[in-house]
């Protein structure tokens, strides 16, 4: 009669504290988010540049990942995680310096500051997955994103509240929130995180040397994972960033934008609350190509019509897309690598996937005013279908190897 896995305790307190930290993390770059480019353009000396403390978070979490990724395989992501949130905590401080001071250079390095934070913070999912058996692992990483829920919300909130609270130095005190936000995630994970060794080893024999990275990528089930989040990611952010600049092109207000970001960020997170219970139910091939469909209806939505509802019914189901695809690839992921290949592994997936998102992030603007509303959506589609063909790779694979096994 088979046996029944029972949870790893440590492993379950982990995904949670990491929801913790996610909620921070989300909280406090949802901050950054919402005024930087406002604030880059009023610090600007050449208001061509205006948008380059924007991209500099995102290019500081491609930059740190690799890093990240190597430093916590050898030190543990205890104190990876920690440094990590101390990165956010000295961004937001060095901008509330910078803002008090006018220095739109050091208010630079400081939202690159705050993309260390997010480079970092990008592998809580997968620590939690490592942190459980096999059957839990998508639980586990839709545990972690849950957590950014009630943060998705409450972010832009929170930057409207604090942006006053430095008499004289508008929007400082939003960044100021934005350091105590990551300080607490770093004290977050210093008192209650605990590093763990990988739950499910399967049969592999601990003394085998690692693979080379060069088989490793060869694997279907890595080139899906990979091909999943990076299609996922670019595809989302593609959109998300050019989506206010639309709706203002349409004629809607500024408030109508964010409003229609925000109900986005509710389709990104909230899912997370039963995501990785479909993954145990119906498998990842069946929710994957679930949520490639909901982004496909995104982009004929956004196609199809430039009405308000349109707005928000293409960007909340491109969020619900993100979050499907996002929680498959990272489960995929996380089953292409043995313990002492985690560390190597998860760079190049990190790199890969952030490498994807900064090119989304800083082509959607070009995109938009090249090509329209319209056009940049359609631009999604070869993005599914490379995943696709990546996903039919690997689940043919599969098939082979498990007809193999029962010969």
């Amino acid at each position: 009669m088979p046996t029944t896995a029972v949870p790893n305790p440590t492993g379950v307190r982990n995904a949670r504290v990491l929801a913790l930290c996610q909620g921070l993390y989300i909280c406090a770059i949802s901050v950054d988010l919402t005024l930087t480019s406002i604030t880059g353009y009023q610090l600007a000396p050449d208001k061509a540049l205006a948008t380059l403390p924007f991209a500099l978070i995102t290019v500081g979490a491609a930059v740190v990942t690799v890093f990240a990724a190597f430093l916590m395989a050898r030190v543990g992501r205890r104190i990876g995680f920690t440094l990590g949130a101390l990165c956010g905590a000295f961004g937001g401080l060095v901008s509330v310096w910078a803002i008090l001071h006018a220095d739109f250079w050091l208010f630079c390095l400081g939202t690159a500051g705050v993309g260390a934070f997010q480079g970092f913070a990008q592998f809580y999912s997968l620590a939690a997955a490592d942190s459980v058996d096999k059957a839990r692992k998508s639980r586990a990483i839709s545990t972690v994103l849950a957590g950014g829920v009630i943060a998705a919300i409450a972010g832009p909130a929170l930057a409207n509240w604090t942006k006053d609270l430095i008499p004289g130095a508008l929007f400082a005190g939003a960044y100021a929130m934005v350091a105590g936000l990551a300080l607490l995630s770093a004290v977050t994970v210093l008192l209650l995180y605990r590093d763990i060794e990988p739950v499910d080893t399967g049969s592999v024999d601990q003394s085998v040397p690692p693979r080379p990275l060069s088989q490793i990528v060869r694997q279907p089930v890595f080139a899906a994972g990979v091909g999943t989040t990076m299609a996922a990611s670019a595809a989302m952010l593609l959109a998300m960033t050019a989506a206010p600049l639309a709706a203002i092109a349409c004629g809607y207000s500024i408030d109508d934008g964010a409003n229609i970001i925000q109900w986005h960020l509710i389709g990104m997170f909230v899912p997370s609350f039963f995501s990785g219970r479909l993954v145990a139910s119906f498998g990842v091939p069946r929710v994957l190509i679930a949520g490639m469909l909901l982004i496909a209806t995104a982009a004929a939505v956004a196609v199809g019509s430039t009405a308000l509802p349109a707005f928000y019914l293409a960007l909340f189901s491109l969020g619900v897309g993100w979050n499907f695809m996002i929680v498959s690839g990272t489960t995929l992921i996380s089953q292409s690598y043995r313990p002492n290949e985690r560390g190597k592994t998860q760079a190049l997936s990190g790199l890969l996937g952030n490498l994807a998102a900064t090119l989304s992030t800083l082509s959607a603007g070009a995109a938009f005013d090249a090509f329209g509303w319209s056009a940049l959506n359609l631009g999604s589609l070869p993005m599914l279908a490379c995943c696709l063909g990546l996903v039919l790779w690997w689940m043919l694979s599969r098939e082979r190897t498990a007809r193999v096994s029962l010969a």
